[in-house]
């Protein structure tokens, strides 16, 4: 048995839920926050047979799509001079980080 974590970006969690309830995975949603953009996230807990971690991973990479937005990532600190614009910076979002785990032991109760 082995336990899938992906982290994805908010606006993919229902996009990938949907697509694993149609494939026939049960799935944990919880909801998290992002430390770079500060932005929500939703990290996804799978549990699957081993025989079928490829097929999961498949599913993810198909729903969760990275994009290209503008981000203020450079936020006026105490000190700075008056007049001190931050500039939009192109960074890019979505997409999947994806863990696989061992579990030794797994309970439907």
């Amino acid at each position: 048995m082995k336990l899938i974590i992906a982290v994805i970006h908010d606006e993919d969690s229902h996009r990938l839920t949907e697509g694993l309830n149609k494939a026939g995975f049960m799935a944990t949603k919880l909801a998290s926050t992002g430390g770079f953009l500060k932005t929500g996230n939703t990290t996804i807990l799978i549990g699957v047979p081993k025989e079928k971690v490829d097929e999961v991973i498949e599913i993810i990479k198909k729903e969760c799509k990275t994009n290209k937005q503008m981000s203020l990532l450079n936020p006026p600190v105490a000190g700075m001079p008056d007049g001190y614009l931050p500039y939009p910076i192109e960074v890019t979002v979505g997409g999947a980080t994806v863990f696989v785990i061992d579990v030794d032991q797994y309970y439907k109760l």
